[in-house]
């Protein structure tokens, strides 16, 4: 068999694009390649994160039966522990929404859904963001005359109060 012109394969991106694949004219510049980066470093930085919350929670003390309420209200009263586990929601969420964000550009091919699940997407976000937070940061395990009655007994941290 011979080679001809009809039997040769095109060169890729040589043919036209289908248009149900294109998305308008306009381009983002690097907004794309910014959240790719994002993607890798926060990806990198929730792995350390998320290890050194495990093997804190878990391999010291009493491991996973030492977990209750007073542990967690124990390690919020350092603030250290209230910004590691405050970086570790915002790197979460943000990570996560980015990846959906990615999703929802790949597979919803009309405009009007892709907008509509976007901003369901970034409220739902910012909502759980919001409350994270303040829970992290507002987070008062010894109340005003209650005397401990929400723990086992009165930890040495409301006793300081």
């Amino acid at each position: 068999m011979s080679a001809t012109a009809e039997s040769t394969i095109a060169a890729p991106r040589t043919g036209r694009i289908d248009p149900k694949y294109t998305r308008g004219t306009s381009t983002r510049g690097n907004a794309e390649m910014l959240t790719w980066l994002f993607m890798r470093i926060s990806g990198v930085a929730l792995v350390a994160l998320i290890f050194v919350h495990l093997f804190s929670n878990l391999m010291v003390g009493d491991g996973i039966n030492g977990l209750d309420f007073g542990f967690v209200a124990g390690k919020w009263a350092d603030p250290f522990w209230q910004f590691w586990d405050l970086a570790m929601l915002w790197l979460a969420m943000l990570h996560g929404t980015n990846g959906v964000r990615t999703i929802i550009n790949d597979y919803a091919e009309r405009d009007g859904v892709r907008f509509w699940l976007k901003m369901v997407l970034y409220a739902a976000t910012v909502v759980i963001i919001v409350l994270g937070t303040l829970v992290i940061f507002t987070f008062e395990p010894c109340l005003v005359g209650a005397e401990g009655t929400l723990l086992d007994s009165s930890p040495a941290f409301c006793e300081s109060l």
